[in-house]
Order: C-alpha cells, then structure tokens, then sequence
C-alpha cells in the first residue's frame, strides 16, 4: 500500500517528468483547494502545465518531509523558472490529496553562516516527542517573533548554539541579534502577527505565519530542528503575498 508520505514525493516528480500517472491517482478530481494563489482550484490545472514544466527543464529535489496526520510536508530545492528553495504542505482525505499550501523564495548560494538554505540533517528522530515539541516551537514564535515574552529567548536555546539557513543572518543567537540589529538600522522590521498551522514529526516542526517584512503582507515558513527540549536548527522561507486583484483563487494563502 502506498502511503501518503510516498504520494506526495510521486506528485512532486511528476513536475519534472511529465508523467501525469500520480496526479491522476492521488490527488482528488472533484476536491483540490489551491492555496498558490497564482494558479486556480484543481488537479486540471497541475495536468494541463506538465508538459510545459518539464520543457522548461523542472526540477524538484526534496530534502525533507515530515507526516502529521493527515498532513504531509515537504521541503524542496527546485529549479522552478529559475533556482528556488519551497515549502509544500498537503492535506489528505480518504487517501486522496485535496489541499494544497506552499512558499517559494529564490534561492541564496552564499549565505553568512555558511550554511545552505537546504543542507543539514534529514532524519526524523524522537516521534515520541512530537507533541512536545510541537509546543515548545509553538511557544517560541509566540514569546520571541511574535514578540509576546521577549525576554524568554535565551531559554529557548542551548546558549550560543543555533545553526541558521536563513539566507541573511549568521549561526548563533548572536548572528540572530546582529541581524536584526541591522535590519532596525535600515528601518526594517520583521513582524509576526498569526501563527496559523504547526507541523510537526519528531524532531522537526515546521510553523506557518502571517505577517509582515518591511511593510509587505508575508507568509512565513518557518522548519525547526529540536534538540534535547531546545531549538537547535531553523529553515525558512518568506513570500510576499500578492495582492488580492492578482489572485487566481479566492482561497486566501492560508
């Protein structure tokens, strides 16, 4: 038997081979909210721009998924009309996909930690701790990001160690605070305003915000490693959301 997990990677290559054959069996013909609100509701869509997505020379490396439920996340260096690093969340019913959400960033090769924005570990560790850590990740973005108790940040943390893929900012708490230095002096300002889903496995926890950056509408993907009860690893991607005029469904982003 196929598992969702297995579904979902099926669907992704797809992209890039051509071959509808996953689409057709595992995404729901009559049920496919489109949460990418530059294309419309439907599997048909997805069909009718294979052809073109593999002339175009797509290609989708996933690094992670994580399965929660009835969710399925994955984490993807794509090479979608150019190099890009994406989020895709699917939520499953009787079997069949019939939901879909994502964020896409273009993606950063020199980054000041060092890092990737893709590289790091993969597997998935300490299920029987999901929830908790799912509450613990839950937690921090509403004290620290969301900026509800501030002063708790370093509790989150096992001092100084923090290794960081966000393409602008350098490992350590203190690449996280001169990094945010610097965006204050440009006038910057990095705004999370809802929390609207957690999803975790083990070790991995992935958020999805609402807010702004820099006075843009933004969704923000943010994948957590925890490490013995604390945040030892972070991922992220940051989309702008496109006005309402421009949108080719009226699902909303979340």
């Amino acid at each position: 038997m196929t598992t969702n997990k297995e579904k979902v990677i099926q669907v992704l290559t797809s992209l890039e081979n051509g071959d509808s054959t996953a689409i057709q069996e595992f995404i729901n013909p009559h049920k496919y909210i489109q949460h990418n609100l530059t294309f419309p509701n439907g599997r048909e869509v997805m069909l009718g721009a294979l052809s073109d997505l593999k002339a175009a020379g797509t290609k989708a490396n996933i690094q992670r998924v994580l399965v929660d439920g009835d969710f399925v996340v994955t984490h993807t260096d794509y090479d979608f009309f150019g190099p890009k690093v994406g989020f895709d969340i699917f939520r499953f019913e009787n079997g069949q996909i019939v939901e879909h959400w994502d964020n896409l960033q273009q993606k950063v090769d020199k980054t000041p930690s060092g890092h990737t924005m893709l590289d790091g570990p993969i597997d998935i560790q300490d299920e029987d701790k999901t929830a908790e850590n799912k509450e613990l990740v839950k937690s921090f973005v509403s004290d620290v990001l969301m900026g509800n108790n501030p002063e708790k940040l370093t509790s989150y943390f096992e001092g100084d160690h923090y290794i960081q893929h966000n393409p602008a900012i350098a490992d350590g708490l203190s690449g996280l605070g001169i990094a945010l230095e610097g965006m204050a002096k440009q006038g910057i300002e990095m705004i999370y305003d809802k929390i609207h889903m957690v999803i975790g496995q083990g070790n991995f926890v992935l958020t999805v915000s609402e807010g702004t950056f820099a006075g843009a509408h933004t969704s923000f993907y943010d994948l957590f490693r925890v490490e013995n009860g604390k945040v030892a690893e972070h991922w992220d991607v940051m989309e702008t959301i496109i006005p309402e005029e421009e949108r080719k469904n009226n699902n909303d982003k979340f």
